[in-house]
């Protein structure tokens, strides 16, 4: 008799008997978003932590128990990593380890950019009014719609400022699956929204950029910013910095630190708890669906004012300015630049435009930024 009790105790404990259809299916989401990443090489970074953050929550759900739920007082261990997220401190890490990596040379070099990069985020404001049209509140709306910047930890960092933490689950989701699908859905509006001839256009070697002038960029940008949108402190402010370092020359353990190890042990905290927070119960429901639609649409939305804005520049210069760069401006760092190159070198293999659109796309990183902060300005946020 204890035999069989101690087998039935065991079985019971098994997750075969507690899972929910819903769980299923979103076992099965994961698996989907495990093959993209692995075999199809969809931002594998970001896609797999998450993907598998999904799975083990919908196995086992208490791995995201709060303490406060928990009989010992102990919560989940995705639970804490979670704090870390909805404390806004892992994104604003992540923009640390993005400023370390990235080169502002091609957006100081050719200021334009800026417009390039600004006009881009016209999607957010797009998919801002359809959300609040669709029935979501202002601030749902407003964490909903910096999706179209294609930026995750921005998509995080204002959704937890606007306290909307429930639909933080289905809005990062939306965010990163959106980055990694940037050589799907940019190209065939690219192409729509301009000629052979445009995409053929061949730009001037871009000048060079001195010393002097990377070191001031990053100091004078959060000066200006920040001054201006104090909110954007931990997002620009943390990006500047990381840049700072990698210009300086004068802390290469501190650069080295940021873009590599601290990034990618930062990378797994915020993948993973991200991934967990797309439980069936939060996940499967009717706004989650049209969140999906909303990142398509504000995505879409901000690829054709970028390409639109650099049509309007390529007739203004005389002809000089490749429409195309302007994809680039949603900040799907460095994807979007190089999806510019690939959809020009299709016209013209001898067309190469990478240098070039990384300067809307490292602008769109920034306004994406300044997006975020306005919305935390018009919604009192401090």
């Amino acid at each position: 008799m204890n035999i069989v009790e101690t087998l039935s105790n065991l079985l019971q404990q098994t997750a075969f008997f507690h899972l929910t259809p819903g769980n299923y299916l979103m076992i099965l989401v994961a698996l989907v978003f495990l093959y993209l990443g692995i075999a199809k090489g969809f931002e594998p970074l970001l896609m797999v932590p998450i993907a598998f953050g999904m799975l083990l929550v919908n196995i086992y759900p208490d791995i995201m128990l709060s303490p406060e739920k928990s009989i010992n007082g102990t919560g989940g261990l995705l639970w804490y990593f979670f704090r870390l997220d909805e404390w806004t401190i892992l994104p604003s890490l992540i923009f640390l380890g993005v400023g370390a990596q990235t080169d502002f040379s091609p957006l100081i070099a050719n200021p334009i950019s800026f417009l390039l990069g600004a006009a881009a985020q016209f999607g957010i404001y797009a998919a801002y009014f359809i959300a609040i049209f669709l029935g979501f509140n202002g601030a749902a709306a407003a964490a909903i719609s910096i999706i179209g910047g294609a930026d995750g930890p921005t998509s995080i960092f204002l959704c937890n400022k606007l306290g909307q933490t429930e639909l933080l689950g289905p809005i990062a989701v939306a965010a990163y699956s959106y980055m990694s699908l940037v050589p799907i859905i940019q190209p065939p509006i690219m192409r729509a929204l301009t000629t052979k001839e445009e995409r053929m256009c061949k730009m001037e070697q871009l000048r060079p950029v001195s010393k002097l002038e990377k070191i001031l960029f990053p100091i004078v940008v959060t000066i200006v910013v920040c001054l201006i949108l104090p909110t954007t402190a931990p997002l620009v402010g943390m990006l500047m910095l990381g840049n700072l370092f990698k210009e300086s020359g004068v802390v290469k353990q501190l650069t080295d630190t940021a873009a590599n190890a601290m990034m990618y042990i930062v990378v797994i905290l915020l993948g993973t708890s991200v991934g967990a927070t797309t439980s069936a119960e939060a996940f499967l429901n009717v706004n989650t669906l049209k969140i999906v639609f909303l990142g398509l649409v504000a995505f879409a939305f901000g690829t054709a004012a970028g390409v639109l804005l650099g049509k309007i520049m390529y007739y203004a210069s005389g002809k000089k300015i490749n429409p195309l760069i302007g994809s680039a401006g949603v900040s799907a760092v460095p994807m979007a630049a190089r999806v510019s190159q690939k959809v020009g070198a299709e016209s013209d293999p001898t067309n190469f435009l990478l240098m070039h659109a990384m300067g809307p796309n490292v602008a769109g990183v920034i306004g994406t930024a300044v997006a975020a902060g306005i919305f935390m300005a018009v919604f009192g946020v401090k």
